[in-house]
């Protein structure tokens, strides 16, 4: 399955999502606003809903254009402006419940999704298969961490290097997340550390 590719031409998503990721950019939002009127998306409106493909096709030109560090910003801004159920209380649950919330935000035929599981005391693993781009769903996952991450937790997130990515022209990629007492980390390049 290809990056950048609705899985099926009928899947749509909501002017929710949309606009959340819009409102996310800060300086950015007008020129996203353009991409996304050039990408077939006019003025996005909350309760309409719009073609993926339109969706991924303006992605597809904001990595072209602005780079993996805005996807990335863009894929934050998803867990800190949404609202979560109560139940959702620690990073387990954030991230478990990210694959409910997607397919919440999309309709009309396969969309791919987001699986949890956790790999051990402080490590988790979320397999991410869709057609959205790596440092997207990075963003998702390391910002739903931070929102949910107790008192003196940090969790790196990182894409497991051992298999295939979707960047690299795989069906999904593995992202790993290990979780650690606050005083005994620090950050190393090419991790993010939350907390």
């Amino acid at each position: 399955m290809a990056l950048f590719k609705a899985y099926d031409p009928k899947v749509e998503v909501n002017g929710e999502t949309v606009l959340s990721v819009i409102d996310g950019l800060g300086s950015f939002q007008q020129i996203a606003l353009n991409i996304l009127k050039e990408s077939g998306i006019e003025n996005p409106t909350a309760g309409q809903w719009y073609l993926q493909q339109s969706w991924l096709d303006c992605f597809k030109t904001i990595s072209e254009k602005l780079g993996p560090a805005t996807l990335e910003k863009i894929g934050e801004t998803i867990p800190r402006n949404a609202k979560w159920p109560p139940n959702v209380n620690s990073i387990e649950t954030a991230l478990g419940s990210i694959d409910m919330a997607y397919h919440m935000n999309h309709r009309n035929g396969e969309i791919g999704k987001y699986q949890f599981k956790k790999t051990g005391e402080t490590a988790a693993e979320v397999l991410c298969t869709n057609p959205y781009p790596d440092p997207f769903d990075h963003g998702i996952i390391s910002s739903a961490a931070k929102k949910f991450a107790k008192p003196g937790e940090n969790v790196v997130v990182k894409i497991e290097e051992k298999v295939s990515t979707r960047t690299n022209g795989a069906g999904s990629t593995l992202f790993i997340l290990s979780e650690y007492p606050a005083a005994c980390c620090g950050d190393k390049e090419g991790d993010l550390v939350l907390g």
